[in-house]
């Protein structure tokens, strides 16, 4: 992102513009976000005690569901996805966001990465947040998990705020990196 891109984010979120993404910026950015998520907040905390009481053990398959995402144009590689494994307790706002971004931003959706995937934290042993199907991925090329955002990564801050508006958290917006990451936690 260009230093003209990070002062109309800046101005979106409401920074005095200077084209610099520094601790600033990035806590004005956490802030806009926040303000847009729903209250009471709909997710657990992000220990795994609060993750297994809400959303069960990770893996557990009988937690999952499918929700139908034929004709919003979602696609892994160069192939149409019609249905995402997801967990049921996220299901529904997942839908939601994916129909507010096949209007808003379709691309995001013709570079989706993945939801439920039964697997630990990237260089971890604690079970990953798509092990019980409640993050996703969109965009890795752009975004992957050592690209500092928004200075190195792509992905829109639009994007996150439809996550937002459903108390998702970006790892791109909370983490400074790794911006393909979307998850159901507080």
């Amino acid at each position: 992102m260009n230093a003209v891109q990070i002062q109309a984010m800046q101005e979106r979120i409401g920074v005095t513009p200077d084209g610099f993404w520094g601790p600033k910026s990035i806590a004005a950015c956490q802030k806009h976000l926040r303000e847009m998520m729903p209250t009471p907040h709909p997710w657990p905390l992000p220990g795994q005690a609060d993750l297994t009481r809400f959303y069960g053990k990770p893996g557990d398959e009988s937690k999952l569901t499918q929700i139908d995402v034929a004709g919003l144009g979602v696609e892994y590689g160069r192939a149409a996805v019609a249905r995402i494994t997801c967990h049921e307790r996220v299901a529904a706002s997942l839908l939601r966001i994916l129909t507010a971004l096949k209007s808003s931003h379709p691309h995001v959706l013709a570079n989706f990465d993945g939801c439920y995937n039964n697997r630990a934290m990237r260089g971890g042993s604690l079970p990953s947040l798509h092990a019980r199907g409640t993050a996703v991925d969109f965009l890795s090329e752009d975004n992957g998990n050592r690209m500092a955002w928004p200075v190195a990564s792509s992905m829109p801050l639009e994007v996150m705020e439809v996550f937002a508006r459903e108390g998702w958290l970006s790892a791109g917006a909370f983490w400074g990196r790794d911006a393909m990451h979307f998850q159901a936690t507080q």
